[in-house]
């Protein structure tokens, strides 16, 4: 956007044949600057500052759920709201408009680590009233954000009670405990629940901690798309992990499925809304049986609540209200449940 000003600036000063010399150099700098970051706003080009309120917007992945934007939105009571994402195109900024009444809302992409350093994208963050993650690839946002001054604006903007939003891989960041998806290469298979099973240390489950410090999702991994995907023996061997690496004795999981999301209030209590399978809550009880490399996963007792649309968590007490408590249980790979129908979804 400078440089766009001052091409303008040097030509309408100097109207020679000199000027479009000028105009090629600056050009070139254009695009070398539109492949660090790009900033794309519609709405008002003024920030206003507003009074927002604290929340967390946890998104499984899937089709966009207007409720949990239009919740998002009115956390950021009418103020500017901010998409951010390591790659794609400006298509949020006129559905969360259409939806909401807004200040303005912009897209920031932040592609790398280069364009993590530059100032002017921590200013750009700074000033939003409400942050959404958007899905893709989480190793660009751990790669790319984490210990630099993007992820210090972002931890800046919820510590202040700023409302965060997240779907897919920007729910994947939103735990302490964070499955990075690394290791995938482009023209491999996604990590699959099998493969952990059946090897917890395969070496695609590659994890990582302490990027953000969203309230009440502390000691805890997050997994999206979880029914739709079958990731729920993944998300055992993780929690396996997490407790056999020494990182956490009780550590705990929310599994979105696609289309639903939780969405959780400053207080910790959260609604699931949505038209998927709704949420999953799992905590660690003790070890795990087995966990170990090129070695089938045993790990027993794990407490789990299934909260569907509609139904309310707390995550204070772990408890919940409108879905149903079973025990799932990984005995030599092959995850079985108390429930009657021996469902574990």
């Amino acid at each position: 956007m400078r440089l766009a000003w001052l091409r303008y600036s040097v030509c309408d000063m100097s109207r020679k044949k000199s000027c479009g010399h000028f105009l090629f150099i600056l050009f070139i700098c254009t695009v070398v600057h539109a492949e660090t970051f790009k900033y794309m706003r519609i709405g008002s080009k003024n920030d206003v500052q507003t009074k927002p309120s604290a929340g967390t917007a946890m998104m499984g992945g899937g089709k966009d759920l207007d409720e949990a934007f239009r919740w998002l939105c009115t956390k950021a009571n009418g103020g500017d709201f901010l998409i951010l994402r390591a790659h794609g195109d400006d298509d949020y900024n006129q559905y969360v408009n259409d939806l909401c009444q807004l200040n303005s809302v912009a897209t920031l992409i932040i592609p790398d680590r280069k364009s993590a350093l530059e100032p002017a994208v921590t200013d750009i963050i700074r000033h939003a009233e409400a942050i959404f993650v958007a899905g893709g690839d989480q190793a660009l946002y751990v790669n790319g954000w984490r210990t630099s001054p993007v992820q210090v604006a972002i931890n800046d903007h919820i510590a202040a009670g700023k409302p965060l939003g997240g779907t897919s891989a920007g729910l994947a960041i939103q735990g302490e405990f964070i499955y990075t998806s690394m290791n995938d290469a482009d023209d491999g298979p996604n990590l699959s629940s099998p493969m952990v099973l059946q090897n917890p240390y395969h070496v695609q489950v590659a994890l990582a901690r302490d990027f953000l410090k969203v309230p009440h999702l502390q000691n805890l991994i997050t997994d999206s798309h979880f029914a739709k995907r079958d990731r729920l023996g993944r998300s055992l061997g993780f929690l396996a992990r997490i407790v056999q690496d020494g990182w956490s004795q009780n550590p705990r999981e929310i599994g979105i499925d696609e289309r639903s999301a939780v969405l959780v209030e400053a207080d910790g209590k959260a609604t699931v809304v949505g038209t998927g399978k709704g949420a999953y809550f799992i905590q660690v009880r003790h070890q795990p049986e087995v966990c170990q490399p090129n070695i089938t996963l045993t790990f027993h007792d794990l407490a789990t609540y299934h909260a569907p649309t509609g139904a309310h968590f707390d995550l204070n007490t772990w408890t919940g209200s409108g879905g149903d408590d079973y025990v799932l249980t990984v005995d030599k790979g092959v995850v079985t449940s108390s429930r009657p129908d021996k469902s574990v979804y």
